[in-house]
């Protein structure tokens, strides 16, 4: 809901997606998250010894493998370390908050569940999308995607069984060269995610060698496909073949940009999905 003073005209609405920038008020949204969710119970025990192991765990690997610091330069008392770690974070190029956001969750591993690293995630998430960031946690993984239902259409295509291993590794690959906020390569995330989508087209027919147009046959002998919605697939078929060189010349491509390899991951786990929901149907 936007505030009294947007609804007339008096504070702007914000509209220009943060890509490459963190406002104030995303900053402070964010940090406020760390602090709910990690370290707020910590203020009360005068050492970082007194705390709960897995604090302990997560702060001593932020100093030896985030700031690389000598662990016996580790500061004793929680309120000095806070302060570093605040200091850290207000003073911080973009990129490295979304470093360290993504850190965090990774690194805090207590025994008896994830609840509090999920809980972040959507806390953040929810975050994000409110201050217009281009970012959002995907399995894990934050990732330059703007809508929350292309970061639905991922996730459940990454929610896959132990016999389609193959297919998951090739999407987790695209989203990492994709998310790589210092050096993404659209070009190999393209093909790893074209690759998965090969890769379970070959499971579904169990053909090595299958190709889209193979699945697609199949899938059509089972369950009726709209031709529109046939023709569309025929289309992704166009990307993901190596007939005419089409792959080739696709992937070669220098003007390949974020745009292009958003849209070649959404569109693949998408139709992966379908897929999924089209042999659901047909082994009942």
């Amino acid at each position: 809901m936007t505030l009294f003073s947007q609804r007339i005209g008096k504070t702007p609405i914000k509209s220009v997606i943060q890509t490459e920038t963190i406002d104030e008020d995303l900053k402070n949204a964010l940090w406020n998250g760390l602090t709910i969710f990690y370290w707020k119970g910590e203020v009360k025990y005068d050492s970082i010894e007194s705390n709960e192991d897995s604090v302990q765990v997560l702060l001593s690997r932020i100093w030896i493998h985030y700031f690389k610091k000598r662990l016996d330069e580790k500061p004793y008392f929680f309120k000095w370390y806070h302060e570093v770690l605040k200091q850290y974070f207000f003073s911080a190029k973009w990129y490295e908050v979304y470093d360290f956001l993504e850190f965090v969750p990774l690194n805090y591993t207590p025994d008896y569940s994830s609840q509090t690293n999920d809980a972040f995630m959507e806390y953040s998430n929810n975050v994000l999308e409110r201050e217009i960031s281009a970012y959002r946690f995907v399995n894990g993984t934050l990732t330059q995607i703007s809508s929350k239902e292309e970061v639905e259409s991922i996730e459940e295509a990454l929610t896959i069984t132990d016999n389609l291993k193959p297919v998951k590794t090739h999407l987790n690959r695209a989203l990492e060269l994709f998310s790589d906020r210092k050096s993404p390569d659209y070009r190999n995330s393209i093909k790893e995610s074209i690759s998965a989508v090969e890769s379970y087209c070959s499971i579904l027919t169990g053909n090595p060698k299958a190709t889209l147009g193979q699945a697609l046959k199949l899938i059509e002998k089972n369950n009726n496909i709209h031709p529109a919605l046939k023709n569309s697939f025929s289309s992704l078929y166009g990307y993901t073949s190596d007939a005419d060189g089409i792959r080739h010349a696709l992937i070669e491509d220098d003007n390949l940009n974020q745009e292009d390899a958003k849209f070649m991951l959404v569109a693949c786990s998408a139709f992966i999905n379908y897929l999924k929901q089209k042999e659901a149907k047909t082994t009942k």
